[in-house]
């Protein structure tokens, strides 16, 4: 008998399905062997050896597979693909006491048939390279967490942490904020013109004058704004120059792990935790290919699959003549892996019984076909309207678009408005039929979501596929950050604080380019290149040499805030100290005198009455737990109370999607 060894009892279970009677498929439950939770676990003085443990809560099923693995005549461990994976099985094999002899790795990117079998007839060694990357992650990031953290705790306050990589996220979004913060709004205008031509209306806006182009910026004022109107107004309008053109668009390439997180956040509002977790049982269950992957890869059979389903469902229009390859821009990417997709494009998302995973299914399913798919094809116009007026020549621009051939867009659905212009020859008169001067004003950039978030890290190659939905958990289970009520992320005081002591004392931790070179150095150890206790003493002695030297300088004064307020006991002044649920006010003469009083902000109104009682106001408000909702100001005396904000419209019930039609629908509609 052969035992395989898997995570999870779902991909036990989808396995099992495809292996005879000779093997025998069960699960770890995950991680088997860890550094201990109440102690550093990695001994600096020698070369960072790592003190692994068996946690208390898998030892019963560690136990049930060291007997399963005895009565076996050989082991295969079947773990995940990526790095992670690799360590998964490694830890197995010294955890279980198996004979590396008897030990066979198997990888697969999708839990097919033919996958499984390809790979049970071609097993290979564990990789120590990618499992020495793991250990020199792992070990960095324990090095911080253990060794920064206690520092916060005696400078700030308790319960705080830091890490390589949550703390550089907090650092993207303190300095997002500070930016909107800083920004002072500037005033422009702009002038759109309503024009008429044999019954055709069409607008035009400002663009030129005196062929000096005008940028967004240009018309700083209304009394400008409104000087161009008159003076356009009494103008003779005709057509300038007409450009057509064909223009061609290219579908996007398959899902990675960020861009699928990065789509199903503005898509579905689903959250980074929420993507992979569905995904995960999408793959567990055979629907797709492993889900934590930064390649564009796609394998020559998914390609040929796609073309013949493309083919027979929407008409050989629709087929590619030759295969979309496409490229990583990433020098990182691990190209050996494949992008997400589905492992057979003939399961249609309808057939997946969960909603969720459904929604998720459609959307992996649909980004794949279209990347099989021809250019979308579109005729562009361009139109310059000249208007002569008595002291200067204006210019405006129409444009149109007309969609010619689908291509692609026939199963991926994205933002377009077809804008149809009426005929127009150069030097045709025009009637203008309104002009308006419109005010705006420059916004701030806007605060990052979990979709922009995930962007940004993995543009600065700040972790990687396998750590984006935990990062963005952790930051906010810590407290450093919260969502506001538009879902984006702001700093909580306690970030503000923490990222200030790490960028002034620790800069090299939050520092975006030393973080991103931390990866790169991973990389090398994974393709052999590197030891990876180098790896760990270039970062661990400077770092430790310069929390020595902080303990010393940095005092907890530094981070008291001085008030003009007395204490009510012995008269001291009181100053603002930080504790779990953020600022309140404290005696400075502490621990003599005791004494604190509170800091709440007063509820932040949205300006609505409430809807229920007609008196109180709408106030935004928290769950013991931290979550947002919106009650009524006279609570109790009103229970109004929403999880939505009031002043936005309310959802629909039921959301109609567009459904791709294949060649059979139409048939039946027809």
């Amino acid at each position: 008998m052969k035992l395989v060894i898997v995570e999870s009892p779902t991909k036990a279970k989808t396995i099992s399905k495809f292996l005879g009677k000779d093997y025998e498929v069960t699960s770890s439950y995950g991680h088997v062997r860890d550094l201990p939770k109440g102690a550093l676990g990695v001994d600096v003085e020698k070369n960072f050896e790592p003190h692994y443990v068996i946690p208390r809560k898998v030892q019963k099923r560690v136990t049930a597979l060291k007997k399963e693995a005895a009565n076996a005549d050989s082991v295969i461990l079947a773990t995940d693909e990526d790095r992670e994976g690799e360590a998964i099985a490694w830890h197995l094999m010294h955890a279980l006491h198996i004979d590396p002899k008897n030990a066979k790795r198997i990888v697969f990117h999708e839990i097919t048939e033919e996958a499984i079998n390809n790979a049970v007839k071609n097993p290979r060694d564990i990789n120590e390279n990618l499992v020495d990357a793991q250990q020199a992650r792992r070990v960095i990031d324990r090095l911080v967490g253990y060794k920064l953290s206690p520092f916060l705790w005696k400078k700030i306050r308790g319960g705080l942490s830091a890490g390589r990589v949550q703390s550089v996220a907090v650092k993207l979004i303190v300095e997002r904020e500070e930016e909107i913060k800083a920004f002072k709004p500037q005033e422009y205008w702009s002038v759109t013109a309503r024009l008429k031509k044999n019954g055709g209306e069409f607008e035009a806006s400002v663009s030129k004058v005196n062929d000096k182009d005008i940028g967004k910026l240009d018309i700083k004022n209304e009394k400008s704004a409104k000087e161009i109107s008159e003076a356009i107004k009494s103008s003779q309008i005709h057509v300038g120059a007409v450009i057509k053109k064909e223009v061609r668009r290219n579908p996007s390439p398959p899902f990675t792990t960020s861009t699928l997180q990065q789509t199903a956040a503005g898509r579905l509002r689903f959250s980074a935790k929420q993507t992979m977790m569905f995904a995960q049982k999408l793959y567990e269950a055979g629907h797709i290919t492993y889900m934590r992957t930064d390649s564009l890869n796609l394998s020559k059979e998914s390609l040929t699959t796609a073309k013949s389903f493309i083919s027979n469902e929407f008409g050989k229009v629709y087929a590619s003549s030759a295969p979309r390859v496409y490229k990583s821009r990433s020098k990182l990417a691990q190209e050996a892996h494949e992008a997400i997709r589905p492992t057979n494009p003939a399961k249609l998302p309808q057939e997946i019984k969960d909603e969720r995973e459904r929604k998720l299914y459609e959307l992996i399913w649909r980004r794949f076909l279209a990347s099989q798919m021809p250019q979308a094809v579109f005729d562009a116009t361009s139109v310059e309207i000249i208007a002569k007026g008595l002291k200067s020549t204006y210019t405006l621009k129409a444009t149109g678009n007309i969609l010619k051939f689908d291509g692609f867009l026939k199963v991926w659905l994205s933002k377009f408005s077809e804008t149809e212009l009426p005929e127009l020859v150069e030097k045709d008169e025009l009637s203008l039929m309104e002009i308006k001067p419109e005010q705006h004003f420059t916004e701030p950039p806007p605060r990052y979501n979990e979709a922009t978030l995930v962007k940004t890290l993995e543009e600065f190659g700040i972790g990687r596929p396998s750590t984006y939905a935990p990062i963005i958990s952790v930051i906010q289970d810590r407290g450093y950050v919260e969502k506001d009520t538009s879902r984006r992320f702001q700093p909580t005081e306690t970030g503000f604080v923490v990222n200030k002591v790490l960028t002034e004392h620790f800069p090299q931790i939050v520092d975006v380019k030393f973080t991103a070179n931390i990866e790169e150095d991973f990389d090398s150890v994974a393709e052999g290149k590197r030891k990876w206790q180098a790896i760990v003493e270039n970062f661990y002695k400077p770092f430790d040499e310069n929390l020595v030297k902080k303990y010393e300088e940095v005092t907890k004064e530094e981070f008291v805030e001085k008030t003009d307020e007395k204490c009510p006991v012995c008269g001291k002044d009181m100053v603002v100290k930080f504790g779990r649920f953020g600022k309140f006010l404290a005696c400075s003469d502490y621990p003599e005198c005791k004494t604190t009083k509170s800091m709440k902000a007063p509820p932040k109104e949205i300006g609505m009455k409430c809807p229920t009682c007609k008196e109180g106001e709408v106030i935004i408000r928290r769950t013991k737990r931290g979550k947002v909702f919106f009650g009524c100001s006279r609570y109790p005396a009103c229970d109004f109370a929403s999880w939505t904000n009031p002043l936005e419209p309310a959802p629909e019930k039921k959301t109609v999607r567009h459904k791709a039609s294949t060649k059979k629908e139409d048939s039946k509609k027809g």
